[in-house]
């Protein structure tokens, strides 16, 4: 959410700096000539504004007196070269300065030079203390930086300065839809479009986060309002696309895609439901394609992996399938759904051994989610990396998770305190230290991580690890309220609504658990057997006995080996009297690859 038109906004900002040059000894006709540059940029004409300060040098103005103007044009216009000729001199004429700093600051910031940007950004301090939009850039670099909890400070303090700053708005929207969901941060966008109805990257970031929220109407007239304020924007397009995606109508979001076309494939959300929609459609080849480029932006994507894993499965290569994710199958935590598609694979290349192997894996693996990116090779793969910059996000995960995974536990924290030392307002650098503690067997001292980055960042797989590690502790009892909340903020987390729907079914509500697993088959869980397996113990517990026959049988039919949907059949069968054979031989399969429990022993006994 943050990055959404994040640049071009920010970018169009410069303008509200450029005022009139003060400069006394500038000639009237190049004072002219700048005037109008700075309303050119004020209105986010960049490219007007560098002919306007040509024909200022022209007049008779000096090279200092248009530099920050004509550095924020060039900025505007994406000529990021020709404005760091302009503007890394720091020779600004008197009364430019700030507009000056402010630019190159930027500047830094889009070329990822985060303490050259801090330099810049705090001579700007100096100059103009009380500025709204530089406080605005500054948040922005904080957050850029991973500083999260800062970055929202910069947010506030730019607000304080001018509550109606549309700039500072549309950063606070952001930084809020990331913790405190989207519905929240529709507010901000409203606010910010009251001043600015007219704004693209407003209209753009609003439309997003009310279809976030769980509003798709309101989200579908924002859509359309920005096709009609801009009639080229890709963005109106690909939000039409996502609401009609999540509405079932993969027809209808083909439609919209193909009106999007490439102009949107730098985004990894847009090459991943474009991947999801070719793959629905049959397309396979072209999915894998899409997808692969996908996993490549986004390799923590859990979604994206286990998406390209199913395209190449259907587009019969089964070679760079197995050579891609054998790894990550490996390991104990994979995912049921991963070892299924790996075992396809290994069946086609006529490997009906390993092919056993990996859906008994699935049968009776039970995931965990606490670290869910998977980092080949061992710890000193990423040492010398990590040694090298202790400060860098991305070298600091991979050796993290790696020292985990080789049970390396008392290393894994002291180098994730190390970057939670140097980071302390970071929502990955807390929640790194919450896992290396959770791994380790410290949930008490886990669980104040994860509450402290779920306040900056609250990503659903965090939602997952506050829950962990209280029920290590004793505290599972103040989750069903802290799941209710996620989920009413963030509508369409589909984790959030299965963690809800487990917690009912332990509570013994099984019309709510009914009702919450039915939303997500409806939702593409209808080839997810073990949710459908829990479907059908929900809707035999509600009383359809039918219902839950119906749900098990395909749990069955998509995954054989599984206990759960073993069990869920037999249950079922018994419940409707029927073929009690197959029923017997469900049951004795649950028992045999599962282990028994109370619910076996209960069917059995009502067989006989």
């Amino acid at each position: 959410m943050m990055r959404r038109g994040a640049i071009k906004t920010g970018l169009v900002a410069l303008g509200l700096l450029a005022l009139s040059l003060p400069l006394a000894a500038m000639p009237e006709a190049a004072r002219r000539h700048s005037d109008t540059a700075a309303s050119a940029l004020r209105r986010g004409d960049g490219l007007a504004a560098e002919i306007e300060l040509k024909a200022a040098l022209k007049s008779g103005a000096a090279k200092a007196d248009v530099a920050a103007a004509m550095g924020s044009a060039l900025l505007v216009q994406g000529n990021l070269g020709g404005a760091r000729q302009w503007l890394a001199p720091g020779q600004f004429a008197k009364g430019t300065e700030a507009q000056g700093w402010i630019a190159l600051g930027r500047l830094e910031r889009l070329q990822g030079h985060l303490p050259a940007a801090g330099a810049a950004y705090d001579k700007a301090l100096a100059v103009t203390p009380d500025d709204p939009q530089l406080w605005v850039d500054i948040g922005r670099m904080r957050y850029q930086g991973g500083e999260h909890r800062e970055a929202m400070q910069a947010a506030d303090k730019a607000l304080s300065f001018d509550p109606e700053n549309v700039r500072a708005l549309e950063l606070k929207a952001q930084l809020v839809g990331e913790s405190l969901g989207y519905g929240e941060a529709a507010g901000y966008y409203e606010a910010a479009l009251d001043n600015a109805p007219g704004d693209i990257g407003l209209v753009a970031g609003y439309a997003a986060a009310l279809g976030e929220a769980g509003r798709p109407r309101e989200a579908l007239r924002a859509a359309r309002l920005l096709l009609s304020q801009a009639g080229g924007e890709p963005r109106g397009w690909f939000f039409q696309a996502v609401l009609a995606a999540r509405a079932g109508n993969v027809e209808l979001a083909r439609a919209m895609l193909n009106r999007v076309g490439e102009r949107m494939d730098a985004v990894p959300a847009a090459l991943l439901l474009r991947g999801a929609m070719e793959l629905e459609s049959g397309n396979a080849n072209l999915a894998a394609q899409l997808l692969g480029q996908t996993v490549e932006r986004t390799p923590a994507n859990p979604r994206a992996q286990l998406l390209f894993a199913r395209a190449l499965l259907e587009s019969g290569d089964y070679k760079a399938l197995i050579e891609r994710f054998a790894a990550l199958a490996a390991r104990p935590d994979a995912s049921p759904y991963l070892l299924t598609v790996m075992a396809r694979a290994f069946e086609e290349i006529g490997d009906r051994l390993a092919a056993g192997q990996m859906l008994d894996r699935a049968a009776a693996v039970t995931p965990s989610v606490t670290m869910p990116v998977f980092e080949p090779g061992g710890p000193g793969r990423f040492a010398g990396q990590w040694n090298a910059d202790q400060g860098i996000l991305g070298a600091t995960v991979p050796y993290v998770r790696s020292l985990i995974a080789a049970g390396d536990m008392a290393e894994a924290v002291r180098v994730a305190n190390r970057f939670l030392a140097l980071h302390p307002g970071s929502g990955d650098a807390l929640g790194l230290a919450g896992d290396a503690q959770l791994a380790a067997g410290n949930a008490a001292a886990a669980l104040p991580f994860y509450q402290a980055a779920a306040q900056v960042r609250f990503p659903e797989l965090m939602l997952v690890r506050i829950g962990e590690a209280s029920d290590r502790i004793g505290q599972g009892a103040a989750m069903p309220g802290l799941v209710a909340r996620y989920a009413e903020r963030f509508p369409g987390s589909r984790l959030a609504l299965r963690m809800a729907a487990t917690l009912a079914a332990s509570a013994g509500d099984w019309q709510t658990a009914r009702l919450l697993l039915e939303n997500l088959r409806l939702r593409g869980g209808n080839s997810d057997a073990r949710l459908l397996a829990d479907l059908s113990y929900a809707q035999l517990r509600s009383g359809d006995a039918q219902a839950a026959l119906d749900s098990a049988t395909r749990a069955w039919t998509l995954q054989p080996a599984s206990p759960a949907a073993a069990q869920a059949r037999g249950m079922a069968l018994v419940e409707l009297g029927q073929d009690p054979a197959l029923a017997r031989q469900l049951l004795e399969q649950a028992r045999r690859s599962g282990g028994d429990n109370t619910l076996l022993k209960a069917a059995r006994a009502k067989l006989k």
